[in-house]
């Protein structure tokens, strides 16, 4: 079995400065960083090129890769993708393309679009909104495309968001705008709460290539292990379809602290991988 290339959320050690953020995801076996920009500047899309090289540079001194972008318009405040408000709607759409730019100067290749605070669906008025949402989805994917980058859009969970809840709707809109930027992805959280086998989710959609990424958490938002996923089921599906994209670890509890959880979830999958390996190894003869 391939190692798969598996990325820290860096908003679980959030707390750390960047290099100690780079140092442990290093020292732990993680491969780099996903960056959730509103942990780089209170406002993420004010950050200059200069600033976002030196967050670059202080990655790679480290010996990790920037990988990409998630957790994209929680910062700054107000933004949203359905809004009908046309002010609100033009500052979402350019904080879109800065963060962009943004992922791109990192180093990265992808922006994960979650995000449920900013793209629900008012009541009575979810059609509409809807369109709005799928019409900001084509905005940032030409802009994506002309970066060279993906754009992913993240089904969750029901309890977050009612806009994009199944990789089969993300499919639906990826399909409508025709951009081969755009990708979708399965978040093992959000599918476990919706009542979706994860392992047989992940054969279903990886069989036709049609997932980009992956986000490794429990169905109690814990780290993977600490719930009821049976994550050697979900790296066995991974393997079985060759799938060669990134993976980030994404909890959104973290007990006892985030560096703690971080380094049990990369401890826990790191294992499975061996485990894995060394049940597809030959076993060799006893000599003599």
């Amino acid at each position: 079995m391939t190692p798969l290339h598996i990325y820290l959320c860096n908003e679980v050690v959030r707390d750390l400065d960047f290099p100690a953020q780079c140092r442990l995801a290093r020292e732990t076996g993680y491969d780099g960083l996903e960056i959730a920009p509103f942990t780089l500047a209170d406002d993420p899309t004010r950050l200059t090129p200069a600033q976002a090289r030196e967050f670059r540079s202080i990655a790679e001194g480290e010996g990790v890769a920037i990988k990409g972008l998630h957790w994209l318009l929680a910062a700054p405040a107000g933004l949203s993708i359905t809004a009908a408000d046309e002010r609100t709607s033009r500052l979402t759409r350019e904080a879109g393309r800065r963060l962009i730019g943004l992922c791109a100067e990192l180093g990265g290749s992808y922006l994960v679009h979650g995000s449920p605070q900013q793209r629900t669906l008012p009541p009575g008025k979810e059609a509409e909104a809807r369109a709005r949402g799928i019409a900001y989805f084509a905005a940032m994917a030409g802009e994506a495309q002309a970066a060279g980058l993906a754009y992913v859009i993240e089904p969750l969970s029901r309890l977050d968001t009612a806009f994009v809840t199944t990789v089969d709707e993300a499919l639906a809109i990826i399909a409508e705008i025709g951009s081969p930027a755009l990708k979708t992805m399965v978040d093992c959280y959000a599918a476990a709460a919706n009542g979706e086998d994860v392992p047989g989710l992940l054969d279903r959609h990886l069989a036709s290539s049609e997932i980009f990424h992956v986000h490794f958490n429990d169905d109690d938002k814990r780290g993977p292990g600490e719930g009821g996923i049976d994550f050697a089921a979900v790296l066995v599906a991974l393997q079985r379809h060759g799938y060669a994209g990134a993976a980030a670890v994404e909890p959104f509890v973290y007990l006892p602290d985030g560096p703690a959880c971080a380094a049990r979830a990369i401890g826990y999958l790191r294992g499975i991988e061996a485990g894995l390996r060394n049940a597809s190894d030959p076993i060799a003869e006893p000599s003599g």
